[in-house]
């Protein structure tokens, strides 16, 4: 569900904010004065916390007010909860994940995203806070993890209770907001799509993603993989230790030609999420009866907002070939959209697979960096100006002023730039110590 209609409300925690009142709701009756009437057992106090419970709650969600960019998702408070429908759960959010496809939202870019404005937000994990009708397999204080196309980015959201998995004790909220899209993603395009066995060769572009990252862990399941992955020179050691055989730096180095000099028949599996003229390499690297799996347009994206010249030269340089061509090299192509699969049974015997895979120690999601939803813009900047290694998580829970951004990946440089920081700052309290003293003297 996208979350965008007006829910009527319900009793939960009351926020600072004052929620939106419905003209229709009959008014509250006058609240009793602060002496006590005879015979009332009730203090004046407790009367007003009885009250508070009673009203609806707003909670915060961060929506889609247009395309554009950065600015265009706004931090808004709704007026109540969302109404909670037979079979469905509400959940109340501890963390979010963010995906591609929310750059790709955010441009108009995305097709199964609804018109703005609009709830974003694919992944979740959190609490269950109520179950509605109909609901036998979760209770109330269950850890999950919640998947939906939309509609996450917000405090509190109703979902169906079929949706939702349960997440393994020793997972951290983090680590459940982390995981579902990304690595439903690389399993389903490893094991169901390439059929990846023991021995096979794979090339993962953007290794130090949350895909990319996702696939390798997932390759080192399978017995003497070799992976090729594709990363700026600075995150070859993160992606090395995570299982990539052969780091290529794409910025500075032909990344064809560097396979090619390792492996010069080529590779069995190519993972490709570039689009346009890295679709065409990706295929000419292919050995016979290799498999190239397509499964986004990461070239279109350019800046802010959308490019028109990036989008029609990725798809002026995009692979056409006949089936007669397919036969005769002996190779297959694939496309992979997680959104469109409707399967469900296919989504619930996945991650069912995933989550044995993490309890047993062989997945684990790494977080590249945490921003509360009030620096939705900063964790946007990141992943699109590709800064992170793993994931970026979103938290709904207000920033305080002492919080900054955390990172367990900083960039190279990034502890100078604090340095330079710090010496302005303190230069500037000498400054302002001067002032003062010279206004005293």
């Amino acid at each position: 569900m996208s979350g965008e209609e007006a829910p009527p409300p319900a009793q939960q925690q009351q926020q600072p904010t004052e929620p939106e009142k419905n003209p229709d709701e009959p008014s509250p009756p006058p609240a009793p004065s602060d002496a006590a009437t005879p015979g009332s057992s009730s203090s004046p106090a407790e009367e007003e916390e009885e009250e508070a419970a009673a009203s609806p709650s707003p909670h915060r969600a961060l929506v889609l007010t247009g395309y554009g960019g950065y600015d265009r998702v706004k931090l808004q408070v709704k007026s109540g909860p969302p109404h909670l429908d037979a079979g469905q759960v509400l959940v109340r959010v501890k963390a979010c994940g963010l995906n591609f496809a929310e750059l790709l939202g955010r441009q108009g870019l995305y097709e199964l995203l609804p018109p703005p404005p609009v709830t974003m937000g694919m992944e979740a994990s959190g609490v269950v806070e109520a179950v509605g009708a109909d609901v036998k397999e979760r209770k109330v204080g269950d850890r999950v993890i919640v998947l939906s196309r939309s509609g996450l980015w917000q405090e509190v959201v109703a979902v169906p209770a079929d949706h939702t998995f349960l997440m393994p004790e020793a997972m951290s909220f983090e680590e459940g907001a982390a995981l579902p899209v990304n690595y439903l993603t690389a399993y389903m395009m490893l094991f169901e799509m390439a059929n990846i066995r023991p021995g096979k060769s794979v090339l993962i572009h953007m290794a130090a993603g949350g895909v990319g990252i996702a696939a390798t862990q997932l390759c080192q399941t399978v017995q003497d993989v070799t992976v090729f992955g594709t990363a700026s020179a600075c995150k070859h050691e993160t992606i090395v230790q995570g299982g990539v055989t052969h780091p290529i730096d794409y910025r500075t180095k032909d990344y064809v030609d560097e396979i090619r000099k390792i492996s010069p028949t080529g590779l069995d599996v190519v993972l490709d999420p570039l689009g346009g003229s890295d679709t065409q390499k990706g295929y000419s690297l292919l050995k016979p009866m290799g498999t190239l799996v397509v499964f986004g347009a990461a070239n279109c994206v350019t800046g802010q907002k959308k490019n028109l010249l990036a989008m029609a030269k990725t798809w002026y340089n995009q692979l056409s070939i006949t089936t007669q061509k397919l036969m005769q090299a002996n190779k297959s192509v694939c496309g992979f959209h997680l959104g469109y699969i409707t399967q469900e049974h296919l989504i619930l015997s996945t991650m069912t697979t995933l989550l044995e895979l993490y309890c047993q120690g062989k997945i684990k999601p790494h977080i590249d960096s945490r921003f509360h939803f009030e620096e939705v813009g900063d964790a946007m900047r990141r992943m699109q100006e590709r800064q992170n290694i793993g994931k970026v998580i979103l938290l709904p829970e207000p920033k305080k002023e002492a919080d900054e951004p955390q990172s367990d990946d900083p960039e190279p440089g990034e502890t100078v730039d604090d340095a330079d920081a710090a010496v302005s700052k303190e230069e500037q309290q000498e400054a302002n110590a001067a002032e003062v003293k010279a206004v005293e003297d």
